[in-house]
């Protein structure tokens, strides 16, 4: 076993990536186009977008389904492994609910992604 290896260390390390875990909060409502994912993590430019996506589809959090319609349309959703975040953004939402205090910046954004939808 290599003794350099921290799992913890390695999901911070990934999950602190720019975009990771807005790109998981949305797919929890559903499967998303791209466009649609972008307008909904929003900020995020379309190249890193599709970075993070393709990272994500690579270690198996993403399912990446591509439709052949005209044009073609691309499908993301969930896999189990990314339905298991649910929990550590649940966990992460409760932590901020008690102990960071409210922007106007955050708020917005906050009601724009997280009191306007069903999962929290």
């Amino acid at each position: 076993m290599d003794n350099d290896f921290c799992p913890v260390h390695e999901a911070i390390q990934f999950l602190q990536e720019k975009w990771v875990l807005h790109i998981v909060r949305s797919l929890l409502e559903g499967p998303r186009g791209f466009n649609e994912l972008s307008r909904s993590v929003g900020g995020c430019n379309p190249a890193t977008l599709t970075q993070r996506l393709d990272r994500l589809v690579e270690i198996g959090i993403v399912d990446k389904e591509v439709q052949s319609v005209m044009p073609p349309r691309t499908q993301y959703r969930l896999t189990a492994a990314g339905q298991s975040l649910q929990r550590v953004i649940e966990e992460i939402d409760t932590w901020a609910t008690s102990y960071l205090r409210p922007s106007a910046d955050r708020g917005a954004v906050c009601e724009k992604h997280y009191l306007s939808s069903e999962t929290p």
